[in-house]
């Protein structure tokens, strides 16, 4: 244990941030290796794309989601907080989902079975896809995980969340987007 600004940090806390940390600058090379990343900035409208739902069928976004506000969440199941906020979203999805908001959540170069093991972990009713290669994921200019982009019903990118966050935050947000 380590006190930390007054407060005790216990050594899994820690090991927990020291992975999360690694993996993040593990995942920042990675994607970064390749090709130039894009910096998508508020107010341009987003990169379209093209992938399979965790459920087995494709889907096209925007094209399928015309109208509706959306947040694009990047996840892994090796990111420490994704799993926790990913349960902790599906109450606001819930609530504004009649109101037009989408949530999808794409896993970031994963496969299929290794995302459907988080996945039934997770009591949530939002759609997950598959960014296997991480071509997504770099469109978006995706540096970390997790990572939420907000985009409104015209497909112009509005708000964005680097890391963790709550479901204050997040339904403020749609709160401002939802018209």
């Amino acid at each position: 244990m380590v006190l930390v600004n007054g407060k005790l940090i216990t050594g899994d806390l820690i090991v927990k941030n020291i992975l999360f940390m690694l993996l993040s600058l593990s995942f920042l090379f990675s994607a970064g290796c390749s090709e130039e990343t894009a910096q998508l900035a508020n107010g341009q409208p987003v990169p379209g794309f093209h992938l399979q739902k965790l459920a087995g069928s494709d889907t096209r976004f925007p094209d399928d989601y015309r109208g509706k506000v959306i947040a694009l969440r990047f996840w892994a199941d090796w990111c420490p907080f994704c799993e926790s906020e990913m349960t902790a979203l599906e109450p606001v999805h819930q609530k504004y989902r009649e109101q037009g908001l989408v949530i999808l959540a794409l896993n970031v170069r994963q496969d299929r079975e290794t995302a459907q093991k988080f996945i039934d972990k997770l009591d949530i009713s939002y759609d997950v896809l598959l960014d296997t290669d991480g071509e997504v994921a770099r469109a978006y200019g995706v540096l970390g995980l997790p990572t939420t982009f907000f985009v409104d019903d015209q497909g112009v990118l509005q708000k964005r969340i680097l890391g963790e966050s709550t479901p204050e935050v997040f339904e403020e947000i749609v709160q401002e987007l939802i018209r």
